[in-house]
């Protein structure tokens, strides 16, 4: 943990068209004055070609610095970078990697993970993005270990964070590094966020919807996840092999039967989880892994947290 006893300074490179939700994350954690609250960031904007920058909420906003505001920057964080397949141009490239070599760490959030990669810095590394990104980031950047189930990665000098909202995860974490865990849930508290999420906790991906992947199986199974339900009964309900349908299942899901019928009793879970106030034993019944146990052990293998405190994350305590 390292703690600065100076003002540090925080930029956040913006372009068209710049998403405002993720430079309000920065805005927020960063840059807010808070009565009762010791201020410890500079935050600042900048862009590379200062004026108007048109936002994705429809106005255009001032934006008077440019890229020479990244010279004394402690932190550069890339909220967002849409659309994802535009370039990194060379003055930009210059000044994230000048930034990086004289000590300054980069940070990104959601999108931004690909203007990062294009300078380099990822390559042999791992990193995260969305989850509806990540099979491009990890198409377009092979050398990059994509790591699409994770709200954050941090590597000291640079980080990454899953979709927007695992950006407020990312930037208290890195309060909560910088200053202690109380200033961090300080903060939290007055955003009346959690005050810890950790980065190994996985994205929230969501089922697919009901539709005709393997001639309905999808969305009968998924109406009778509270049943002992087996590979043998989904193979049966299509009267085919079971090794048939594995085939059918890398084919057109890639992945296993019996995987993708423990992430959807675990996702059923979460949502169980985060809608209702039923005690974990219910739960896991309704969702066919038969116990608490069951569910708890399931549960941090595919999450990387306890049902307990992913309810508490989401909903605060709650009474059955």
């Amino acid at each position: 943990m390292g703690y600065f006893s100076a003002m540090h300074r925080v930029r956040a490179l913006v372009r068209p068209v710049q998403s405002t939700f993720e430079l309000g994350i920065a805005a927020e954690v960063f840059g807010t004055e808070r009565a009762g609250v010791p201020r410890y960031y500079e935050f600042d904007v900048c862009t590379e070609k200062p004026g108007a920058v048109p936002t994705t909420a429809g106005y255009a906003m001032s934006v008077t610095q440019g890229l020479s505001a990244l010279a004394d920057a402690d932190t550069v964080l890339i909220p967002g970078w849409s659309p994802v397949e535009a370039p990194l141009s060379a003055p930009v490239r210059r000044a994230l990697l000048r930034a990086h070599a004289r000590g300054a760490r980069l940070v990104t959030i959601c999108s931004g993970v690909f203007a990062l990669a294009r300078t380099g810095l990822l390559d042999g590394r791992s990193a995260t993005t969305h989850w509806a990104r990540a099979a491009q980031l990890r198409e377009e950047f092979p050398l990059i270990k994509v790591e699409p189930d994770v709200l954050y990665v941090d590597h000291g000098d640079v980080a990454t964070s899953a979709g927007a909202g695992a950006g407020i995860d990312l930037c208290l974490h890195l309060v909560r590094r910088d200053h202690g865990a109380a200033h961090a849930a300080l903060v939290a508290r007055h955003m009346v966020m959690p005050p810890h999420r950790d980065g190994g906790q996985a994205q929230f991906v969501p089922a697919p919807p009901p539709g005709d992947e393997l001639d309905g199986l999808l969305e009968w199974a998924g109406t009778r996840l509270g049943t002992p339900l087996s590979v043998g009964d989904l193979a049966a309900h299509l009267n085919v092999s079971p090794r048939t349908l594995a085939r059918r299942f890398a084919d057109q899901l890639g992945t296993t039967p019996g995987a993708w019928l423990l992430t959807r009793r675990v996702t059923e879970a979460r949502t169980l989880l985060e809608e209702t106030g039923l005690p974990v034993e219910v739960i896991a019944a309704r969702v066919g892994l038969t116990s608490a146990v069951n569910l708890r052990r399931r549960f941090r293998d595919q999450v990387g947290t306890t049902p307990g405190a992913y309810r508490r994350a989401f909903r605060g305590p709650v009474s059955p």
